[in-house]
């Protein structure tokens, strides 16, 4: 049986990459290719916990002043779910031959949490991470983003501040400024029909050079 292809989407909240990523099923689906979704901070338990953890619901004892937990744990909990996410979820996909279509993968953790505590330390944490075979980064302005956020949710999480997307979308652009053959840059400013275009025209090139 022929492997499963592992493709992400990456971007900064508001970017669109929940929207396509559904869309790109259904394209996939249309081509006789079965595949799943999935999402980081995954549906796992240690994925509920960190979801919790981004909009308040899990904060510090009283007698430790309450706040919101430190940086680095939430940096360890987005590793230790990324490793039960692999193990449970995507690698048997992959090799049932299923399509694995993940909204955020490791590359998140580095441009979010990276911006926050020390980056080398980050990509430490998340080194057993396998790497996918094609990641997609959704480019959006940042005011944009976050005018699709007002307008979608009801409650924000804590990564969804302006100052923060700002050098959380830099973080990006860091990261993916090496032209790589398996990384796809896309303007996600633009209309959803243009995005989604661009996404299955280069999903398209993968399937012929598999």
């Amino acid at each position: 049986m022929k492997q499963g292809k592992f493709v992400v989407l990456e971007g900064i909240d508001g970017a669109g990459t929940t929207t396509q990523v559904g869309r790109l099923q259904r394209y996939l689906e249309g081509r006789g290719i079965k595949s799943v979704i999935t999402r980081e901070p995954s549906d796992g338990p240690i994925g509920t916990i960190i979801r919790n953890a981004l909009r308040g619901r899990i904060r510090l004892p009283d007698a430790a002043g309450g706040g919101e937990l430190a940086k680095e744990t939430i940096a360890l909990l987005f590793a230790a779910d990324r490793v039960d996410h692999l193990r449970s979820e995507i690698l048997p996909a992959l090799e049932r031959g299923v399509w694995v279509l993940s909204d955020r993968y490791v590359d998140s953790s580095v441009a979010y949490q990276g911006t926050l505590i020390d980056i080398d330390w980050v990509m430490k944490i998340n080194r057993y991470a396998v790497r996918p075979d094609l990641t997609f980064f959704f480019d959006v302005d940042v005011d944009v983003a976050l005018a699709r956020i007002d307008a979608t949710r009801v409650q924000k999480d804590i990564f969804e501040k302006r100052e923060l997307l700002v050098r959380v979308a830099d973080g990006y652009r860091k990261l993916y400024a090496a032209q790589l053959p398996d990384v796809v840059h896309l303007d996600a400013g633009l209309p959803i029909e243009r995005v989604y275009e661009d996404l299955t025209g280069a999903v398209s090139r993968l399937l012929l050079n598999s």
